[in-house]
């Protein structure tokens, strides 16, 4: 027996593919042949860590096929055609509607991934998925596969490696950081990011504004909000664009406060991120956002930009609320910690062997 791990795309920096290789290692822990094919293998990993996905071959009977969904691909109707049992991780799927105006081939892969989506609903014979959110987005869809809940597994070990130091010397200087991580997409609005630090910067002159993530893809939506901060007169919002691991870890080490505004989200893993770097959080209500912080942070009930500078503001300025929030996201943390996702992974995956599921 094998278990198969299958997606369309690993890249370097993704959290699903980040998922897919800390998986990899818990399963050969398990003592079990294992393996990750994708049919897009970004050429910055390891030779080796992920084999193409044409060469997968006929699976046995006996193997088990672990699918990672979370876009349009024809994998979703290839599966039909591979004849072991399948367990699909469901790590959500943007909304068309939040690409159209900027991409109508962002747009067009999502939708087919919906489609995908249901096409599956019949197919596998059991689920996981990251949250509350993406389970009943899976309900939703049709889904009558038992379905269990086990969030994204990070190796927080590696955020002990050393920070990039010239990020660490450039903005470790004392002046209020705040922070947004994640990809220059639409669902992520980082234009209300952007007016609340308008906002902010009237009781903080000499805050700064970090936006770090990729924009390939979405150019014109970051020209947008290039233009925006600049009608706005803001001169210290920084997009970052794709960053390295040691210079996602200086941004983290040098940040005041992390400001979500993102109105889609299946997980997000940068708002555990910030859990584990003791950076405060002030995140808007929406999506899977209040399953991940779990009662911590200070939840937003929209965007009101002027609501969520405040928030910031207490965050940065009020010690008692600031350490306390803090310790709120500490507990919060011990539920993601690795050997505890591990365990839940480890009894889930050998139920569903052994038939249990």
């Amino acid at each position: 027996m094998r278990v198969i791990q299958l997606l369309p795309t690993v890249s370097c920096g993704d959290a699903v593919s980040n998922d897919a290789l800390a998986l990899r290692r818990v399963i050969a822990g398990m003592g079990i042949e294992t393996a990750v094919y994708a049919d897009i293998i970004d050429k910055r990993l390891p030779a080796g860590a992920v084999r193409k996905a044409s060469k997968l071959g006929t699976p046995e009977s006996s193997d088990i096929l672990i699918y990672h969904k979370s876009t349009g691909t024809d994998i979703d109707y290839r599966l039909d055609g591979i004849r072991c049992r399948k367990m699909m991780i469901y790590h959500n799927i943007t909304p068309p509607e939040f690409f159209r105006p900027y991409s109508t081939e962002a747009a067009a892969r999502t939708a087919y991934g919906y489609e995908g989506l249901r096409h599956l609903s019949s197919r596998v014979d059991m689920c996981l998925t990251d949250s509350e959110y993406n389970k009943q987005g899976l309900l939703e869809a049709g889904f009558t596969c038992p379905i269990g809940i086990r969030p994204i597994l990070i190796p927080f070990r590696d955020y002990e490696k050393a920070p990039d130091s010239e990020t660490m010397r450039r903005f470790g200087d004392g002046r209020t950081n705040i922070i947004f991580v994640g990809r220059i997409a639409p669902n992520k609005r980082q234009e209300d990011v952007i007016r609340a630090f308008y906002f902010y910067k009237q009781l903080d002159p000499d805050a700064r504004l970090i936006l770090a993530g990729s924009q390939t893809g979405f150019e014109n939506y970051a020209d947008r909000l290039r233009d925006y901060a600049d009608k706005l007169g803001l001169r210290d919002v920084l997009f970052t664009g794709h960053v390295s691991f040691p210079e996602l870890l200086a941004y983290y080490r040098t940040a005041t406060a992390f400001l979500c505004m993102s109105e889609h989200e299946g997980f997000c893993v940068p708002l555990v991120e910030s859990m584990y770097f003791n950076v405060p959080i002030a995140a808007r209500k929406a999506a899977a956002v209040p399953d991940t912080l779990g009662g911590s942070g200070l939840l937003l009930e929209d965007n009101d930009p002027l609501v969520a500078a405040k928030a910031v503001e207490r965050l940065v300025r009020d010690k008692k609320l600031r350490d306390d929030v803090i310790q709120d996201q500490r507990r919060r943390l011990a539920d993601f910690s690795y050997s505890r996702i591990k365990a839940l992974f480890t009894e889930q995956l050998r139920d569903f062997i052994r038939g249990k599921i």
